[in-house]
């Protein structure tokens, strides 16, 4: 049999196990925000090569930071909010067990793939320095790539855990729960980039880390609670535009949406006021085209893609930046090589990027066919293993952050 006669017989099989009630719509959009994190990394990042031969990250919008729009359609983190405060209704109302059985549950889910990536790290650190000679340096940029998504999980695990809380205050406001957030952002962006910035301290930027991310979740929440109508959708998307460009063009907001090394400002770490207008924008398109979207993935070859990406979440999420490094840390004995190792700072590094990442999605895929098994319970893990995982992850933390 042929292989695209494989691949259909494949995406009807998962057609036919479809449950009619599946909302193939937010799955559908929870896939295109899960794959807009690698393409973003992948194509927002790169690595400069020290005369030691050491790897350091870089990226090219610090040469051309009149590409910064392309961070804007790459960062979907408010979509991945917004769908994950909208399942997590779903699974809300159909747990069986007590509300904290339901979070534990959760928030094992996401743990197990986190520990598994960390852990294999930890090994992985003194096998590749002591073993094949890679430089500290390049161990350090690679485990600070390896740990730069993770702190989305830790984020979403605090906001799931408010689930409960943001069903209370969805049933109670509907979709302006998510105002008081907004607000709460706004007021620290306020103390921090206005007037008086050099009278606060540097931590205030802290406070807008868990409202700056729990406000898409709660739309989320407020959407599965049919609490958000086309009109709510309307205003968000219309009002989180005006107020995006306001920011940009009048508050002087960095353009990109990502970090730029060498740039004293950055919209997402902590989040800025800019983060929620876009994903108030973004949310609100979301919900105007989630019937077209449910109806175009009726179609079975355009339904099994986003089935598989969704049951390989987690696992696409923690090694996406492995599989890039895969193919960077042995081209660097090579010296530079175009578009995966040397500055991306000229016209032959963008043109060359581009042709990487068909590399990188194969070492991914690759990697998963192993790696998604900590996704999975770990049945076959006594308690001794997975203390020596969560130890290996704790050294590899340790390393990763700069504190050892």
């Amino acid at each position: 049999m042929s292989a695209p006669a494989l691949v259909r017989r494949a995406a009807l099989r998962i057609e036919a196990a479809t449950p009619a009630h599946r909302d193939r719509a937010v799955d559908g959009l929870r896939a295109l925000a899960l794959l807009a994190v690698p393409t973003g990394h992948w194509l927002l990042g790169g690595f400069t090569l020290s005369a030691d031969g050491a790897l350091h990250n870089a990226s090219p919008l610090a040469a051309f930071p009149g590409f910064a729009p392309v961070s804007w359609v790459l960062q979907m983190l408010g979509i991945f909010f917004l769908v994950g405060g909208y399942a997590s209704v779903l699974s809300y109302r159909r747990r069986k067990g007590s509300t904290g059985d339901w979070l534990r549950a959760r928030l094992a889910r996401l743990g197990r793939p986190v520990l598994g990536v960390t852990a294999v790290w930890a090994v992985l650190l003194p096998l590749l320095h002591f073993g094949l000679g890679v430089p500290v340096d390049t161990l350090r940029t690679a485990s600070t790539l390896v740990v730069q998504p993770l702190w989305f999980v830790g984020v979403y695990t605090v906001v799931t855990a408010l689930t409960p809380y943001c069903v209370r205050a969805a049933r109670r406001l509907g979709a302006w729960a998510a105002a008081p957030l907004l607000g709460s952002v706004a007021v620290v962006d306020l103390l921090r980039y206005g007037p008086h910035a050099d009278a606060v301290p540097s931590w205030l930027s802290l406070l807008n880390i868990l409202p700056g991310w729990l406000f898409a979740y709660q739309l989320g929440v407020s959407w599965g609670e049919g609490r958000v109508t086309r009109r709510h959708a309307w205003a968000l998307l219309a009002g989180g535009a005006a107020l995006f460009a306001v920011l940009l063009l009048a508050f002087g907001y960095p353009a990109s949406m990502v970090g730029v090394p060498g740039e004293a400002r950055t919209n997402s770490h902590p989040p800025s006021l800019l983060v929620l207008a876009l994903a108030a924008a973004q949310s609100g398109a979301a919900v105007l085209l989630r019937d077209r979207l449910g109806a175009l993935l009726r179609r079975p070859a355009l339904w099994a893609p986003v089935v598989v990406v969704n049951l390989s979440a987690m696992t696409v999420l923690c090694w996406h930046q492995t599989a890039m490094l895969a193919a960077a840390v042995p081209a660097a004995y090579a010296g530079e090589v175009p578009g995966l190792v040397g500055a991306p700072d000229s016209a032959g590094w963008l043109l060359a990027r581009p042709a990487w990442l068909p590399v990188f999605a194969g070492l991914l895929v690759l990697i998963g066919r192993y790696a998604r098994g900590f996704e999975s319970p770990w049945t076959g893990a006594g308690p001794a293993r997975r203390a020596l995982a969560g130890l290996l992850a704790a050294g590899f933390g340790v390393f990763a952050l700069g504190l050892g």
